[in-house]
């Protein structure tokens, strides 16, 4: 199978799903829009009544992101935070495309299903739950994502293929 792949500095937290836990579709769907935080929902109303129209948005998602840091901060004062299920499996992902992605070590049992978390090094920072399945012993299928997660995803490879492609030029530029 001749799948192109950009190479990408991430790591995914992982586990076979043998759909016999459903802890893993419980954990799935808390990272969903609708388990979104407070200041997220009363953004989303504010965007659909037209009341951010004349804001700037790039300081509007900083104020938002500061009001959501400080709401980590309390929580974990406050000893209230989401418990994140233990995933047994840590790994590098070495390279991504729009559908599938690569790990360094051959760890993966072809044909199995996984669930994993991927810490997605965009802004805000945040993790993405995603539940993939094994083509190779270290090549993987993107079988579900969240809506929100998928256009994160789709971005970060979009940044990594422009950045791949200006290291490229450079190179060319400097050989000639």
């Amino acid at each position: 199978m001749d799948i192109r792949l950009i190479p990408a500095p991430i790591s995914i937290h992982l586990s076979l799903d043998d759909g016999s836990n459903d802890s893993f579709k419980r954990e799935f769907d808390s990272f969903s829009e609708s388990d979104d935080d407070a200041i997220g929902q009363w953004l989303k109303l504010a965007k659909a009544r037209g009341e951010t129209k004349d804001s700037d948005p790039v300081l509007l998602l900083l104020v938002t992101e500061l009001h959501r840091k400080l709401d980590q901060v309390l929580s974990k004062l406050d000893k209230s935070e989401r418990e994140l299920m233990e995933l047994p499996l840590s790994e590098e992902i070495n390279g991504i495309n729009f559908d599938y992605f690569s790990i360094k070590r051959p760890i993966l049992v072809p044909l199995k299903k996984y669930y994993g978390r991927i810490s997605m090094p965009t802004f805000p920072k945040r993790d993405v739950a995603i539940y993939f399945r094994a083509i190779e012993k270290n090549i993987a299928q993107i079988e579900l994502l969240h809506q929100r997660d998928r256009k994160e995803w789709n971005g970060y490879v979009t940044s990594r293929e422009r950045a791949m492609i200006r290291e490229m030029k450079e190179k060319n530029d400097s050989a000639n």
